[in-house]
């Protein structure tokens, strides 16, 4: 059996009520597990000098997020397939929530290691169990838009979270920032447990005798490799320049902290509207000349970015939105192509294995940041255009790959573009 991706008639390429109301909910949870991931980078200025760190350890205290969820993805994909995604979900939650509780009241920086692994361990494998959800859900022709509502939840992150992570650390302290990620994934979980139907069709399909040999048999799939190596390649950007986007904006872009929530805000005002516009028309257009727009126009403004002096609010307000864009047309179309590539047996523990690919890169990309990037005396930092350097030349090979991930969807559709 395998994922229907032919042509659907019109009345399926609307939304019904539940499924309206199911985008919404995702968009949430993915909005609480990203928050938790992203206020990391902005509250680096304030984190670093209250625990007495140095770039070097927040790195590592942002790379073992991702280290830690990298094994959790691992582990989960022999069992990801035999359980209600629903349930799965709920499960990894509460672990995220628990882990979160711990940074929040970290005392010292090992403790706000630990928390950080043990955040990465069950948040890590959420959005994967959220996109296995949307591809059961969902038809091809309805998941660029559906990618381009959840996805805003990074943006609706800049807009509504960082900024108010900041205030909440500028006025009282980094702990009350997690704090409030706690409050909001408890309501998350209520919405989940009261609003989402069971997810379960894909039990009824055949699996292997055991969580081993699921796992094998989905790693094993030659037509899965190029997609896999995509995953990977996709994750390098965010985590080489992310962790450090905060203390380079202030120290060597020569930005106020204070002006910090301005940009993010601004920033992600323009991507909560980018968003679905990018799921529209990669849905309309073609998933992935979307994406090749998005590679070019992200390779640009990276290069951009990390070759900034000392320049006015407005600049990098201008080049942080033009960048995003970017990002997320990247992002939304390579998400829904890679969503159907799986058979149906098969996404929970492909959905996985990618996730964690992706972490483990991207834990691996925000290693060798640290390692590239020097401080100087008085804070700003050195080689950062380097990691542009770098990412960009990620983003061209990833390019690439994606063209025969596409290709192989296409000729299974029967079509030049998906």
């Amino acid at each position: 059996m395998t994922d229907q991706i032919a042509d659907q008639p019109p009345s399926d390429r609307s939304f019904t009520r539940y499924q309206s109301l199911l985008v919404a909910l995702l968009a949430f949870v993915q909005f609480t597990v990203i928050l938790d991931f992203t206020i990391m980078s902005p509250l680096g200025a304030i984190i670093m000098p209250a625990l007495e760190i140095t770039t070097g350890q927040f790195g590592v205290a942002v790379s073992a997020y991702a280290f830690s969820a990298g094994i959790s993805g691992i582990l989960s994909a022999g069992f990801a397939d035999r359980f209600d995604r629903k349930r799965l979900l709920l499960f990894f939650y509460v672990g995220f929530t628990l882990g979160t509780a711990l940074c929040a009241l970290a005392p010292n920086y090992h403790v706000l290691l630990l928390g950080r692994i043990v955040t990465g361990l069950f948040g890590g494998v959420i959005g994967s169990v959220v996109l296995a959800i949307t591809t059961d859900l969902f038809s091809l022709q309805q998941r660029g838009r559906v990618m381009g509502f959840v996805q805003t939840a990074f943006a609706a992150s800049q807009v509504l979270g960082i900024p108010a992570g900041l205030f909440l650390s500028n006025h009282w302290s980094w702990h009350v920032s997690f704090g409030a990620i706690i409050i909001l994934s408890i309501a998350g979980m209520a919405a989940v447990m009261l609003l989402m139907k069971p997810v379960n069709a894909h039990l009824l399909l055949k699996q292997e005798r055991t969580a081993f040999r699921h796992l094998i048999a989905t790693v094993a799939q030659t037509r899965y490799t190029v997609a896999f190596l995509v995953t990977t390649l996709l994750a390098t950007g965010g985590y080489m320049l992310m962790p450090f986007g905060s203390a380079y904006t202030v120290h060597n872009l020569g930005i106020d902290i204070l002006h910090l929530p301005t940009i993010y805000l601004v920033s992600g005002l323009f991507s909560i509207v980018t968003g679905p516009l990018v799921g529209r028309a990669s849905d309309a257009f073609g998933k992935f000349p979307t994406f090749a727009f998005g590679s070019a126009m992200s390779a640009v403004m990276v290069l951009i970015y990390t070759h900034l002096g000392q320049v006015s609010l407005t600049t990098v307000i201008v080049v942080n939105v033009l960048m995003f864009v970017g990002i997320f047309s990247r992002m939304i179309p390579s998400q829904a192509l890679i969503s159907a590539i799986p058979d149906p047996s098969q996404r929970g523990s492909f959905s996985a294995v990618s996730a964690s690919l992706q972490q483990f890169s991207g834990g691996l990309g925000s290693v060798l940041a640290a390692a590239i990037i020097a401080e100087n005396a008085d804070g700003s930092l050195r080689h950062f255009d380097w990691l542009g350097y770098i990412v960009v030349a990620t983003a061209t090979v990833s390019l690439v790959g994606m063209y025969f991930v596409q290709k192989s969807v296409a000729h299974r559709a029967g079509r030049r573009f998906v």
